[in-house]
């Protein structure tokens, strides 16, 4: 069996705890530096108070001043961080990492440039190595809570690399009777997939909140979350195509949107929008937790209008993102522009 170390004892990161565990395998779980708590209470009775969930006993704990010895005689490395905590992996614990070991990444999101670039994390990462490092880095995306991982709902992921036969080891180590595993070499489309649809759910979820101020009818306004989701479907396949990811990659966004949109921060943001809640508002209610479908909402809309300044795309493919931003960055009321979704397809 093999030894796995998972670094960021958040929900995602401590939810692979199962599979791995149920797998056989030896199984570190290294809080980040804002983990601590979460850690003495692991250590405590296994049960970790964000996950609401109990671990396996027989799972290792460990602070991130200890994680030098929970790399020892490791046959993997997680990457269970947010997407803040990006550039403290890449300084901190990629250079820590043992050489031949892979590492894996469940972190979510993209870096954006002035010039309209958007870039995946495995991407940079991989561009800023230590020099004479051959880290190898993969990652996993896919429809996957991780309460619902973590009560063995069937859960089907992607895992990607520039190679098939590491991550069919991968797929080896981490997959069960009810977490399934595609490979893909295309990191891109994978990445570029799973970081889209956080901002998207964020857009889609502005019909729910519209729902609870149009009355006391009980309507669910079926129809209008669908056409966003439809809208959000259609906008994360341009973006694909616009970054170099393959279209095939859109089953994994949409996927991860749909289970998204169901439930957790990315909802709560664009229903409490819908509800005519300001940011400020909405950053007092959801304080302390980590608002991923904001960053990549402004990321996303940033490249757009900076490639749309260069005469390189034409801004109006993308009305729902524009709108999405401006509700988080410039204070406007949702008024979804229905009728710049309409096309014509001859």
């Amino acid at each position: 069996m093999s030894t796995v170390t998972l670094i960021g004892s958040g929900q995602m990161a401590s939810a692979l705890t199962f599979p791995l565990y149920e797998n056989g395998h030896e199984v570190r779980l290294v809080g980040s530096p804002l983990d601590n708590e979460i850690i003495d209470r692991l250590r405590e009775d296994n049960y970790h108070f964000n996950l609401l969930r109990t671990l396996h006993d027989g799972i290792h704990y460990y602070k991130v001043d200890q994680v030098k010895e929970a790399l020892e005689g490791a046959d993997v490395v997680v990457c269970g961080v947010s997407s803040f905590g990006v550039d403290w992996f890449l300084n901190e614990i990629i250079p820590m990492i043992p050489e031949g070991v892979p590492m894996i990444s469940v972190t979510k999101g993209m870096l954006n440039f002035e010039d309209g670039r958007l870039q995946v994390y495995p991407e940079y990462w991989e561009e800023h190595l230590p020099e004479g490092s051959k880290l190898k880095i993969y990652a996993i995306g896919g429809p996957c809570t991780a309460r619902d991982l973590a009560d063995h709902d069937h859960s089907f992921v992607g895992f990607c690399g520039r190679d098939i036969e590491t991550q069919e080891m991968l797929r080896d180590i981490f997959s069960t009777s009810y977490y399934h595993i595609s490979l893909t070499t295309d990191v891109v489309g994978l990445e570029a997939a799973v970081a889209l649809k956080n901002g998207y759910a964020l857009g889609t979820a502005l019909a729910i909140g519209l729902k609870n101020i149009c009355g006391d009818d009980g309507v669910a306004h079926v129809n209008s979350k669908a056409a966003l989701f439809q809208q959000s479907v259609k906008e994360m396949d341009d973006l694909l195509e616009l970054v170099g990811g393959s279209h095939r990659m859109i089953m994994f966004a949409a996927g991860d949107l749909d289970v998204t949109v169901a439930g957790g921060r990315s909802r709560s943001v664009g229903q409490y929008l819908g509800e005519g809640l300001s940011m400020e508002e909405i950053n007092e209610k959801l304080a302390g937790q980590t608002l991923e479908a904001v960053v990549i909402a402004t990321r996303t809309a940033k490249a757009v209008k900076a490639l749309a300044k260069a005469g390189k795309i034409d801004i109006a493919q993308f009305p729902l993102l524009m709108h999405v931003d401006k509700l988080l960055n410039e204070g406007e009321k949702v008024n979804i522009p229905w009728k710049e979704f309409e096309t014509i397809e001859a």
